[in-house]
């Protein structure tokens, strides 16, 4: 029998049944496949389960006793006959030129063992191949060529040329941070992607969708401009022919 998907208003991380969570179990109940790989955000590792109606609860009371949405993946999983590991990786251990943690899970339907990838590189290593990429790596050479990208705005591009490589918001002169921040500066938070500014000689941090809005910026390490799209490529390392189509905004989504 073919499984069968509903269409449903997205209820969040901290709800299964409106998320592709249990489209997914489902899928794999359907295929059967001798491995599979489950990737999503880190926060599902401690995500509290929202709490279920006595209705639904009828058709389900293992929802209502588990604690956590991985809870509910895992006993699903788990009802299904799969093995199961997983953890949180973080692209940067494994050659990206990038922080990005996610939670990674893999399943083993015939009980084999499984076990999530060591890292391949590192911060520090003697071997240079071994150490992490940095935006140096891979981006240093499109300096005069970036290709296309959004351009700031007078005012941001004056604030940002005064932040140095791999600083943001908090380096620049105490007596223009309230007006450069806006009504932020009283926020809460840290801020980080105001004015950010990347390090050669670092990782990226997680790539945004817009690199030039005031509260998400990944600037270049050198030049008063947001990353281009072809910067942005090479970070997550599409080839250089990977051909993006739309308009600039949808490139860099």
């Amino acid at each position: 029998m073919p499984a069968v998907f509903h269409s449903r208003k997205r209820l969040g991380i901290n709800d299964p049944r409106g998320s592709l969570f249990m489209d997914f179990i489902r899928m794999i109940d359907y295929i059967r496949p001798r491995f599979f790989v489950m990737e999503n955000v880190k926060g599902i590792v401690s995500a509290p389960l929202k709490h279920i109606p006595a209705a639904e609860r009828e058709e389900d009371n293992s929802k209502q006793r588990l604690g956590t949405v991985l809870d509910v993946i895992l006993s699903e999983f788990n009802k299904l006959g799969y093995k199961t590991v997983y953890g949180i990786l973080d692209a940067v251990n494994y050659g990206v030129p990038q922080f990005r943690e996610r939670f990674v899970l893999i399943g083993s339907r015939d009980n084999e063992d499984i076990f999530l990838p060591i890292p391949t590189h590192f911060q520090i290593h003697q071997n240079a191949e071994y150490r992490w990429k940095t935006v140096g790596d891979v981006i240093k050479d499109l300096e005069d060529n970036p290709g296309e990208y959004t351009p700031l705005s007078g005012e941001r591009k004056k604030y940002l040329h005064m932040v140095p490589e791999g600083g943001n918001w908090k380096d620049l002169p105490l007596e223009m941070i309230p007006t450069a921040m806006g009504g932020a500066y009283k926020s809460g938070g840290g801020k980080v992607g105001f004015y950010r500014r990347l390090s050669y000689a670092q990782p990226s941090p997680t790539i945004t969708t817009s690199p030039a809005q005031k509260a998400t910026m990944l600037c270049h390490p050198k030049l008063d401009r947001p990353l281009s799209i072809k910067e942005y490529a090479r970070i997550q390392q599409f080839p250089d022919d990977w051909e993006f189509i739309g308009t600039v905004s949808a490139k860099y989504r």
